[in-house]
């Protein structure tokens, strides 16, 4: 009987979860990112500054509530975060939700309006937080190079134009870790001649490389953060597993950061590079798994975040209690008002129609720019 609540009320709390952060990121879209649209039009500087920290609001979110309400532990080890800095985060894709749990690394170490997260195409669809990630500019990919190329180039040529500093995360392996998953890198290993993995997936490199040298020849990068992500005790593979509450008890981060004049300076070289340190992950995680469940054993202590604990938890306690008023005032208007439920809705179509139509509010955004700067094409350049 106990252990049949214990499941009930862990059900309970990943429902929660999953429910508080849909509110938020649906009502938020509707009321608080939909306003600003039309600044698109007028101002893109203004538009991208002020949608970047709205959406950043919302990011601390999931960190307040993993935190403060289910008790998940952060431990960052190895080089420091410069705050600020523009870099490219690449990281092994343990979980889906990886990108998620990184939230609570960079809110302590950087900031959260900086970071722009490579992501497969179908996610802008989800009502919420598609939306949100749309005016963030996330980058949406259909995980196959030809037809990502172009799509890479206009959102990375875009953010320099505009001078707009970020860091943006990239998964090389392309998907989780599972069994089936690694049993196709190994196969891939197999008929290579390449050694085989247990802990990480053999990185595509194809992406990295371009965004890389993308960005260091439009002097937009400082850095690349090279992250390894392991979860000492239950690993939540999937949304399903937030879902029935399994949150994780523990995060481990380590972090690595390359400076840009380190880096190889050629394609193949670059490559290579790539490939040298998941080979290290893999040798770092299986130290980490067969070992004390710690990164200890790498002699790099804890990183000293760039923001005090207090600061931390006064922020994750105003986003809980901010998110928590409005996502109810907005209830509440939509309930009393008859004008706040005509926009209610009509929002909710523009949101799904202008996704079938043009592709997404980051397209538009592309769009704009063009057309505001008489550029037919971001890389027109270099099809000349």
């Amino acid at each position: 009987m106990n252990s049949v609540v214990e499941v009930i009320m862990v059900s309970w709390k990943g429902i929660y979860f999953i429910l508080f952060l849909f509110a938020g990121s649906f009502f938020g879209s509707i009321f608080m990112l939909g306003p600003i649209l039309p600044l698109m039009f007028i101002n893109l500087s203004w538009y991208r500054w002020i949608s970047s920290r709205l959406v950043a609001m919302w990011l601390t979110l999931p960190v307040a509530l993993l935190e403060t309400m289910f008790g998940v532990k952060v431990v960052i080890t190895g080089d420091a975060f410069v705050p600020g800095e523009r870099s490219v985060i690449i990281m092994n894709h343990r979980t889906r939700v990886d990108w998620m749990f990184l939230w609570n690394c960079l809110m302590r170490y950087s900031y959260l309006r900086l970071e722009k997260i490579c992501l497969k195409s179908s996610l802008k669809s989800v009502p919420g937080f598609g939306w949100a990630m749309q005016v963030a500019a996330f980058i949406f990919i259909h995980r196959k190079w030809k037809d990502d190329k172009s799509h890479f180039e206009d959102m990375v040529d875009y953010f320099c134009a505009i001078h707009e500093p970020l860091q943006l995360l990239i998964f090389p392996e392309g998907t989780d870790l599972t069994e089936n998953n690694k049993a196709r890198s190994n196969d891939f290993a197999e008929k290579n001649g390449l050694q085989k993995y247990e802990y990480v997936l053999h990185p595509r490199t194809t992406g990295f490389t371009f965004v890389v040298d993308r960005l260091r020849e439009r002097r937009n990068l400082d850095a690349v953060h090279d992250i390894t992500v392991a979860y000492p005790y239950n690993i939540p593979q999937t949304e399903k597993h937030l879902l029935l509450g399994d949150f994780p008890k523990e995060i481990h981060f380590h972090v690595h950061r390359y400076p840009v004049d380190t880096l190889p300076t050629s394609k193949e070289d670059l490559q290579l590079w790539c490939h040298k340190r998941w080979e290290e992950k893999e040798e770092r995680l299986r130290s980490f798994y067969q070992g004390e469940k710690n990164f200890h054993f790498t002699g790099q202590s804890t990183v000293p975040p760039c923001k005090s604990e207090l600061r931390v938890l006064v922020v994750k306690l105003l986003s809980i209690l901010y998110w928590a008023l409005f996502c109810s005032a907005m209830c509440l208007l939509i309930y009393l008002y008859s004008p706040v439920r005509w926009y209610f809705i009509i929002s909710i179509v523009f949101f799904v129609l202008q996704e079938r139509i043009f592709g997404g509010l980051e397209i538009i955004e592309l769009a704009c720019y063009r057309f505001l700067h008489k550029h037919p094409h971001l890389n027109s350049k270099k099809n000349e």
